[in-house]
């Protein structure tokens, strides 16, 4: 069986949700929790917990059982790279491992337990970060573990604001990663409505209805 490794994490929860028309997407629900409680329960074992994101977001985390910070990226919507760079500052740097969570995929509890399985298997590649991978086969930087000491190089590596609307393709061209298949639909994210219809997510906790249309689009 998988020894589960001792970790930290990141959850970024701070973007624009522009194609929302605004909704904050931590806030949107789905099973009668918001999203990013439900990140937060993905990252139960976590040790320590670095939520980037605005003030508002603080009383979903006063009764977190775990050492849990709130933090935000500089500057305000600068992008992930800079969003990570601000969650690992919040940190303390003795942890091996660090999640990296985004705030918007509903389902991503799957995922992070097969990342950290097979971080903690016996035939695991000890030195390389790990990133989930889609049906699609691609790798999703915002649902990774890293190495911690790999994922602060690779932040120290830049000048101070060189991180600002970098992309996490860009921010970890350095960082030594292999993929991992986590199950379908997973890390399937909410960019739009109509992926809300799709994964049952909505602003009141009523899920929204996908047509036929979208539900093959998606």
């Amino acid at each position: 069986m998988p020894v589960v490794p001792v970790y930290d994490a990141v959850i970024l929860a701070g973007g624009r949700s522009s194609r929302l028309g605004g909704s904050p997407k931590a806030l949107l629900r789905t099973g009668g929790r918001t999203l990013l409680e439900t990140t937060l329960d993905a990252v139960a074992g976590a040790r320590r917990v670095a939520v980037v994101g605005p003030g508002s977001l603080l009383p979903l985390l006063e009764d977190a059982s775990r050492e849990t910070v709130l933090v935000r990226e500089e500057p305000v919507f600068g992008g992930p790279a800079a969003a990570v760079a601000a969650g690992l500052e919040a940190l303390p740097a003795s942890g091996d491992w660090t999640l990296v969570l985004a705030c918007d995929m509903p389902r991503i509890a799957s995922a992070a337990g097969v990342l950290l399985d097979a971080a903690g298997s016996d035939d695991s590649d000890g030195d390389s970060t790990l990133l989930a991978l889609d049906a699609d086969g691609r790798s999703q930087p915002l649902a990774g573990l890293y190495r911690t000491a790999d994922l602060r190089q690779a932040v120290l590596g830049h000048a101070p604001g060189g991180l600002t609307n970098m992309s996490m393709k860009a921010l970890l061209a350095r960082v030594q990663w292999r993929g991992v298949d986590v199950p379908p639909m997973s890390t399937a994210d909410v960019d739009t409505w109509a992926d809300a219809r799709i994964l049952g997510v909505s602003t009141d906790g009523t899920a929204l209805t996908a047509s036929s249309s979208e539900a093959k689009e998606h």
